[in-house]
């Protein structure tokens, strides 16, 4: 029988291990093989779980942007029987990052894919926003690029007016300003719109107005992991 893959969440804020289900520290202590979005963060995250645990005898195989996924690596893993975990730098694996290729891979060979209880931001911010929980889209980064970017906000917002649906995306912490910004130039006035920022940490910034209400009093915005909504 393969292992079993496991989705281990990762706080958003540094060092907010209570946000975590006791399961995750437990199951993570178990594991000697993890895919990891930068393997410094997991040794620290791994440490915060258990500080006896023996990080050197640990195997990872790093999932960034400028490492390709060793999909072999996974099976190989699995079908050897390891169960193996996949590690975000924050929040939860597969949302956003390329855990879901490795879930996917996982699948393909029969093998289990078991998700741990743990933060995430999307949801986070769409419970505090006051915008529709009933009906939302998550759409990850927005284009980076005009007039792409611009057309994409309009776009959205119009689907948002037209279905009452919250659209929700991320955007790198660097370009909190600009993506402000860019909705205040290209959204409706009535358009309301929450901007989260620091989700769980002391400091934590979540603020649900109108784009005309955010265009008299915009504040500038801290690079810190930021989460948007809005709906027309």
């Amino acid at each position: 029988m393969p292992g079993t893959l496991y989705m281990i969440p990762v706080p958003l804020a540094a060092g907010a291990m209570h946000t975590l289900a006791p399961e995750v520290a437990e199951r993570s202590r178990g594991l000697k093989h993890f895919f990891v979005e930068n393997v410094r963060e997991a040794r620290r995250f791994l440490k915060m779980a258990d500080r006896d645990i023996d990080i050197d005898a640990l195997s990872f195989s790093e999932t960034n942007r400028n490492a390709e996924l060793d999909i072999r690596q996974l099976k190989t893993w699995l079908q050897q029987g390891f169960d193996v975990g996949v590690l975000s730098d924050a929040g939860c694996p597969g949302i956003a990052d390329p855990g879901a290729e490795l879930a996917a891979a996982a699948h393909s060979i029969g093998a289990k894919v078991c998700s741990l209880t743990g933060p995430s931001s999307i949801l986070l911010a769409l419970m505090a926003s006051g915008l529709n929980g009933q009906s939302f889209a998550f759409n990850g980064y927005l284009p980076v690029k005009e007039p792409e970017r611009s057309k994409k906000i309009k776009s959205l917002e119009l689907h948002s007016g037209k279905e009452n649906q919250t659209q929700i995306f991320i955007e790198t912490p660097y370009r909190n300003n600009a993506i402000l910004q860019d909705l205040l130039r290209h959204c409706q006035a009535k358009t309301r719109l929450c901007v989260a920022v620091n989700i769980t940490a002391p400091d934590q910034y979540i603020r649900t107005r109108t784009i005309a209400e955010w265009a008299k009093d915009s504040p500038g915005l801290p690079k810190q992991p930021a989460i948007f909504l809005f709906l027309a």
